[in-house]
């Protein structure tokens, strides 16, 4: 048996495992209110090497800011880590297919993710209007 061909495989499978990124993944699904009840959310939770928490938020179903009852102009994501105020993180933008996405960094590590229906898009404080919400706990 050819040395080269017998020692490939191990030499692939040790580069994957050298590039693979040092960090992990959860998923949590995020549970939708009675104004949409068509949506879904998935929320991916990963650790950065330097101990800070990527998440990143996809929505499927989510039908446009305006054509809810009573009417918003934008969709809000918000964490809050409990006893503290919501911190915004980004406008989650509605593309034609009605899917969304939004990536985001944080220090938390356990913390409530939500998103909600506004009328100002500069909002500096969440409405009762969420849309989609799920917990964190890493």
């Amino acid at each position: 048996m050819n040395r080269k061909i017998f020692y490939l495989p191990m030499l692939v499978c040790g580069a994957v495992l050298a590039l693979a990124p040092a960090s992990y993944a959860k998923n949590y699904h995020m549970t939708a209110s009675s104004i949409v009840p068509g949506a879904s959310g998935e929320l991916q939770v990963g650790k950065e090497k330097n101990g800070d928490v990527k998440v990143e938020l996809s929505a499927d179903h989510l039908a446009k800011p305006g054509r809810l009852t009573p009417s918003a102009n934008a969709y809000i994501v918000w964490f809050q880590e409990e006893g503290s105020q919501p911190q915004i993180q980004g406008e989650l933008r509605i593309g034609q297919d009605l899917k969304a996405e939004l990536k985001s960094t944080t220090t938390l590590h356990n913390f409530n993710v939500f998103v909600t229906a506004e009328t100002d898009s500069q909002t500096k404080f969440p409405s009762e209007e969420v849309v989609l919400r799920t917990t964190v706990q890493e």
